[in-house]
Parts: C-alpha cells; structure tokens; sequence
C-alpha cells in the first residue's frame, strides 16, 4: 500500500485552521544557503535535492535498498528562514538565509543517502549535490496555519498565527537553531498561480498550551 503524506499525515501538512501540535524527530535531506530565492542558484538547489530523494524513492519501492519495499509520496519542500539584518521595513531578499529540505521516511538512513547520492552524482552534474546533508531534527511543539496566496502576502497569516500565540500563552523560540520560521511548500510555483498557491506557515514555539 502506498503511503502518502497528504492522507495519512493531513494534521501536519495540510491544517484547517491555525493551530498547535507536537511534532517528532524526522529525517530530512537539506542544503544550507543565502540570497535571493529566484537567482537561479536557488532552483539548481532544489534539483539537487529532488534529484537524491527521487532516487531513494525508487530504491525503496524497488527493494534494493532497505530491508523491505516501501513505496511513498515524496514529500513536500521546506525551508527555514532568516535574515541577515532585521528589517525595519519590506524584507531584502538578498539578505535571506534559508536551509532548504526534503523530509525522508523514518526507513531512510544515512548510509542509504549517501549510497544514492554517490550514484546520483554519476548521472548529474550539480554543484550543489556535495552540500547536500542528511540530519533528524525533532522540532517539537509548533503553531502553524495554511496561507493561500503569494509569497508577499503572509504577513496577514502571520497576523492570525500571532493572535493565536498570545491566546495560547506561548512564546516563540528559534528553529534548526536560528531560523525564524518553518515553511512548506504544498504547490509548485512554476504551475500554481501566485495566488492560488498554498503554503503552511509554522513557527516553533514554547510554554505551557493555554486554549
């Protein structure tokens, strides 16, 4: 039985409302870097991770890696956030600094990575395959809400994700130890209408849960 995210994990990926939940330790394939999202560094970026995901995909599915088949969706792109400077106005996007990944199955190891991503880099000429890292990292208690439109406008979702961080009693805390905040990337730009696109916002957060 195929195992998709969008069915069987829809409380962490696709919430209805902003809201709160404990999250556990995942795998993830990441890349770490800075600038402007739409130089074309960015995109290579992102191939390179797709590209050794997809690969362990099919290694997975096929059983020749792993001790049993496993078939999944791959899941969807994160990436955590920062700046250089805090701005005082519109942010830079030169000034950003993001880790960008790709969740991987609790299956996946990083004997498994490494052995895909060596063969990978056979077949593919990226630059950025030799960043590429796999870590597990738990975040733990977070506040998150689903923002329907363009990059530039989420500022009006997190308007409601804060209201819903006071009411609660929580405090915001730092993510993969200095990223403002969590996003994940439910549609793909290059075919979704900016404001069509659907993206989960998420920070994480600490204190004692107050509803």
């Amino acid at each position: 039985m195929k195992y998709e995210w969008r069915k069987q994990e829809k409380d962490v990926y696709l919430p209805k409302k902003p809201g709160v939940l404990m999250l556990p330790a995942y795998n993830f394939i990441s890349i770490s870097s800075q600038g402007d999202p739409n130089r074309p560094a960015f995109s290579q970026q992102i191939e390179a991770l797709y590209s050794v995901a997809y690969s362990i995909r099919m290694g997975l599915k096929k059983g020749t890696i792993g001790t049993t088949p496993f078939e999944y969706t791959v899941y969807p792109l994160e990436g955590v956030w920062t700046t250089a400077n805090k701005p005082d106005g519109p942010v830079r996007k030169d000034e950003l600094i993001y880790k960008i990944m790709l969740r991987q199955p609790d299956q996946v190891t990083e004997d498994m990575f490494q052995e895909q991503l060596m063969q990978v880099k056979k077949k593919k000429d990226n630059p950025f395959l030799d960043q590429l890292i796999f870590e597990r990292y738990e975040e733990g208690l977070v506040l998150q809400a689903l923002h329907v439109g363009s990059f530039d406008t989420e500022a009006a979702t997190f308007a409601q994700m804060a209201e819903v961080l006071q009411q609660a009693h929580l405090a915001m805390r730092p993510t993969m130890d200095s990223f403002q905040h969590r996003e994940i990337y439910l549609t793909d730009p290059r075919k979704t209408a900016p404001e069509k696109a659907k993206t989960v916002l998420r920070w994480a957060v600490t204190g004692e849960v107050v509803l």
